[in-house]
Order: C-alpha cells, then sequence, then structure tokens
C-alpha cells in the first residue's frame, strides 16, 4: 500500500511539471519577438526622404514608432510602409544634419525606446 502512495505521489509531481511547462510555452508565445533592425538605404539622405529599414519582426506588432536619434535627441520618423522584413520611414523635418542610429518603440513597451546598431547620414 505504501508504494501505491509512492506512485500516485510522483504522478502527481509530474502532472505539475507539465502545466509549468505548458504555461511557460503559452505566455512565449504571447510575447511579440524583439525587432531587429540589420540595414537602412539610403545611408545618407536630406529631409522628407524615404528610408528603407530592413531586419526581421519590424510588423505593426514588434514595432510601433521608430526615432533617429543621436543619443541626447529623438526625432519621430514618420512610418509609411510596414512589414515584418522592411518598413519605410520619412525623415522628419526637424533633425538637423549629422550621423543617427536608428531607435524604436516596442509596440508591448511604448515606455521604451530601443537604439539599433543601423546609422544614418542627414545631409
Amino acid at each position: 500500500m505504501r508504494e501505491d502512495a509512492c506512485v500516485e505521489r510522483n504522478s502527481r509531481r509530474g502532472a505539475g511539471a507539465w502545466i509549468l511547462i505548458l504555461v511557460a510555452a503559452m505566455t512565449l508565445l504571447t510575447v511579440p519577438a524583439q525587432a531587429i533592425m540589420q540595414a537602412v538605404e539610403p545611408a545618407t539622405a536630406k529631409i522628407g526622404i524615404v528610408l528603407t529599414v530592413t531586419g526581421a519582426n519590424l510588423g505593426k506588432t514588434s514595432v510601433s514608432e521608430v526615432y533617429l536619434t543621436d543619443g541626447t535627441h529623438d526625432y519621430k520618423a514618420t512610418i509609411v510602409e510596414q512589414q515584418d522584413t522592411s518598413l519605410k520611414i520619412v525623415v522628419p523635418v526637424s533633425v538637423k544634419p549629422g550621423r543617427f542610429s536608428l531607435a524604436y518603440k516596442p509596440a508591448d513597451n511604448p515606455n521604451a525606446v530601443l537604439e539599433q546598431p543601423v546609422k544614418v547620414t542627414i545631409e
């Protein structure tokens, strides 16, 4: 009788572990993947020009806003086209000439702005 109690207790532990794994997997499925900006064309542009940014997870479920940043000032760009592997933005009229990194606001975290290792020069 004692063996039966051990087997029953161990099977309950196994079920609990499977439930935890299932909950963790469901959580991962609901979190949008982090966007990765890999390139921008053209690499040198003027105010009002459309830039094409390529990378991964750039769709609306991952990226809500895009910025040009010099590390001190963030200039919000207008997104005119957005897909999972690319997006098109307009260089804002408020930006000053210089070299800028691209940054984005994650769709699931409106308080964050994540700078990317992609640079563009504005003339």
